[in-house]
């Protein structure tokens, strides 16, 4: 799908001056803006992105300030299937 925005003349101007490839800068806010409200998991964006890796989007969602959701709870399930699994 493709999305039009309508701007400004001097507003596209000025914020390309700051941001050359600014469609890509868009897409970009949109996917980080999606994930932190969580519409968008890190696999879509990373889709959405066209980015290489799971790292490379993890990279992407750091920089960005978009951190893992990951609770006090997930750690303890994690630590409880690690334990699980190791003891095989």
């Amino acid at each position: 799908m493709d999305i039009t925005l309508k701007l400004p003349d001097d507003i596209v101007e000025r914020l390309q001056a700051h941001w050359k490839d600014l469609p890509r800068r868009a897409v970009e806010s949109l996917a980080i803006e999606s994930y932190k409200a969580g519409v968008l998991t890190s696999y879509e964006v990373q889709r959405m992105l066209g980015l290489s890796s799971r790292w490379a989007t993890d990279e992407f969602l750091k920089k960005a300030g978009a951190y893992l959701d990951y609770t006090e709870e997930d750690l303890k399930q994690d630590i409880e299937t690690f334990r699980r699994l190791s003891a095989r």
